[in-house]
């Protein structure tokens, strides 16, 4: 196993703040105590700082000494994360090992998405021996389920227009483009109607195993989505026998490809002599066969259980099968002008069933924002029909950057001679807050990069110890010669 604290001092301290930031509870929609933490260590460093009632805040640092007229740059990051594998996100905290020069988490995801930004962006203030302009470090929250922070930003909360993002997790490449996302939570009114007597069967299914990941940079992989396998394996069941259903959970979080689900069923008894062994196999079965190369280890497990006092009625339950089989899952559309490249998609994200009514959350995707808008509405109507009501939780829209502009030409530029190779500039399949920066800022730049990150938003998160170091350098002499840059003689900011 390999020692972070081997890396050189700089790098050292960005992992510290990483292991700081670990300990702190940091859902997206709780990050109140994250946010008091970067407040704290603004006032340590004798730093201006500002919170917005959002909890976004940002960090003002004075330029180098000779420096004071250059443009200032703005350092993006979010503070919140996505939270698979906790048993209580508001209380659990990240455990991080080190393994063969890569990061993880011991059962959980890691949040180096987007913590490890966070922690250089924070490493940089402490650090005089950098040289810079003004700094304005800005750090939002709930960035992965809605965007609120941003979308609600004050027009003069920060003052660049060149914004370097942390936010990236293609290690060898300038994210020059993202996504838009339009995430909704749909509600079907629930009745709970009391369990049939008689003599019946009582079984617990889960589906664990899978790989799960981003909805975004993963929806194009060929995994197994639990959202799907508990919508064929109840299709299956319901089929074949005369079953009720008593509780459902699928997924961990809105912006996840779902890997894990659980539900109880309950079947009469004289129609399940060889339920548990048949239904087993045949859906492990399927389930190899469809998914076996991409998701080899996602499976289902029936148990026996008790028997529950209520069930879900059968209008709430067609209505969520109907609207299932209707509502596209995956990719959507690739797209012609990017080739390789998913232009639209859609993600089942979770389904609970509460007290009155089972929730199920949808994000939609697309280098398109009418397209993406378009796909959501129609999504929407398809619970309309069943029965359902739909909330717009984020809207957020695409963004593109002019891939000629002197900001990405000196970006690359700092790659080439810092690290001997220049890195692609490509559009990804993930939403980032460029799209609502574009809109509040008007003239701002934006190039996002960052350490190499694997399997976000999952339980397989891990983060590669080398890129870190390396992603430090690029950036360090970024600042360095951006700081060589005036302020503009007649600005478009105030």
């Amino acid at each position: 196993m390999s020692n972070i604290l081997s890396q050189p001092p700089a790098v050292d301290r960005v992992f510290e703040i990483f292991r700081q930031l670990n300990n702190i509870p940091r859902p997206s929609h709780h990050e109140e105590q994250v946010a008091g933490f970067l407040c704290d260590y603004a006032r340590k460093l004798g730093l201006e700082y500002q919170r917005d009632e959002h909890n976004c805040v940002v960090i003002r640092k004075a330029a180098t000494r000779g420096y004071e007229q250059a443009e200032p740059v703005v350092v993006l990051n979010h503070m919140d994360m996505v939270c698979v594998g906790m048993d209580d996100p508001l209380r659990d905290v990240v455990v991080p090992y080190t393994d063969n020069g890569w990061m993880r988490a011991r059962g959980t995801s890691l949040g180096a998405d987007n913590g490890i930004g966070l922690s250089m962006a924070l490493a940089m203030l402490a650090d005089d021996s950098i040289v810079h302009g003004p700094i304005e470090v800005i750090t939002t929250t709930n960035e992965e389920d809605g965007m609120s922070g941003a979308a609600n930003l004050d027009p003069g909360f920060i003052r660049g227009r060149k914004v370097v993002n942390l936010d990236s997790e293609d290690y060898d490449t300038i994210t020059t483009g993202a996504a838009g996302a339009y995430l909704q939570l749909h509600r079907i009114p629930l009745q709970w109607v009391p369990a049939p007597g008689g003599k019946r069967r009582w079984y617990r299914i889960s589906i664990s195993g899978g790989r799960g990941g981003h909805s975004g940079v993963d929806i194009n992989k060929g995994r197994a989505s639990a959202v799907v396998l508990t919508w064929a394996v109840l299709a299956a069941i319901y089929n074949e026998y005369d079953m009720e259903l008593a509780s459902l959970r699928v997924g961990e979080a809105n912006a996840s490809i779902a890997s894990t689900a659980e539900f109880v069923i309950t079947v009469p008894s004289g129609e399940a002599a060889e339920f548990v062994k048949a239904q087993e196999e045949q859906l492990n079965a399927w389930i190899r066969e469809e998914y076996g190369d991409a998701d080899p280890d996602v499976h289902c497990r029936i148990t026996k259980v008790e028997p529950m006092p209520a069930v879900i009625s059968h209008e709430a339950f067609d209505a969520l099968m109907l609207s299932l089989e209707q509502v596209p899952q995956g990719v959507v559309k690739m797209s012609e002008a990017m080739p390789g490249t998913v232009e639209t998609s859609n993600n089942v994200g979770r389904i609970v069933a509460e007290s009155d009514h089972l929730l199920i959350s949808t994000h939609t995707r697309s280098f398109i924002d009418a397209d993406m808008v378009s796909l959501g509405r129609d999504i929407a109507a398809v619970f309309a029909e069943h029965g359902g009501q739909s909330e717009l939780v984020m809207s957020a829209p695409a963004w593109q950057e002019d891939q000629h502009s002197q900001f990405l030409a000196l970006t690359s530029d700092v790659f080439q001679d810092v690290l001997g190779w220049r890195p692609r500039m490509v559009a990804m399949h993930f939403v980032l807050e460029a799209g609502y920066f574009v809109q509040k800022y008007p003239g701002i730049q934006m190039a996002s990069i960052g350490p190499r990150i694997v399997e976000p938003h999952s339980t397989a998160e891990r983060l590669e110890l080398s890129t870190v170091e390396d992603i430090w350098r690029v950036f360090v002499e970024l600042l360095h010669r951006l700081a060589q840059t005036p302020l503009p003689q007649s600005p478009c900011h105030p």
